[in-house]
């Protein structure tokens, strides 16, 4: 009896400590995220892409904004040099992680002068830090007002 309540006591605390580890890392990749858009309503360049990795990929709104970092860089910059760039404001993210937590990507609402805007990335740890190496804001059509948003762009 002393060995089953041991081992469910072992189960127990190990899971305890997976629980609290998720949600220890949730609370920072939260922190990081919310910091890196405030970064940008704040227009501070280096610090907004200190936290993007190497390999950084932004997808925008517009058809054939597809940058890589420096690309992005260089399109933010005179936004940037200004003292304003854009203010999105976060909620209803959710988190999933790779099973050997080295990856976690997000979704997320955005509050943005668009209107009904919806965040997507991917973020990578990398020696010992997390970098956003993917990040895709859209801006978000009811089905049922499609037909009218196609005949704005031109088409049909």
């Amino acid at each position: 009896m002393k060995n089953l309540i041991a081992i469910l006591s072992f189960i127990i605390l190990a899971q305890s400590n997976a629980i609290s580890q998720e949600v220890s890392t949730e609370l920072l990749l939260n922190t990081l995220i919310d910091q890196w858009h405030l970064d940008a309503a704040q227009a501070k360049f280096e610090d907004y892409f200190a936290i993007t990795g190497e390999d950084f990929v932004f997808l925008g709104t517009a058809p054939g904004e597809r940058w890589n970092k420096e690309e992005f860089a260089a399109f933010c910059k005179p936004y940037f040099d200004k003292g304003k760039a854009w203010d999105f404001k976060a909620s209803n993210r959710h988190w999933s992680y790779s099973k050997n937590g080295k990856m976690a990507w997000f979704d997320e609402d955005l509050d943005t002068w668009m209107l009904g805007c919806r965040g997507s990335g991917i973020m990578i740890l990398e020696k010992g830090e997390w970098k956003i190496v993917y990040y895709n804001l859209t801006v978000l059509i009811e089905n049922e007002k499609m037909k009218e948003f196609i005949e704005l762009r031109g088409g049909e």
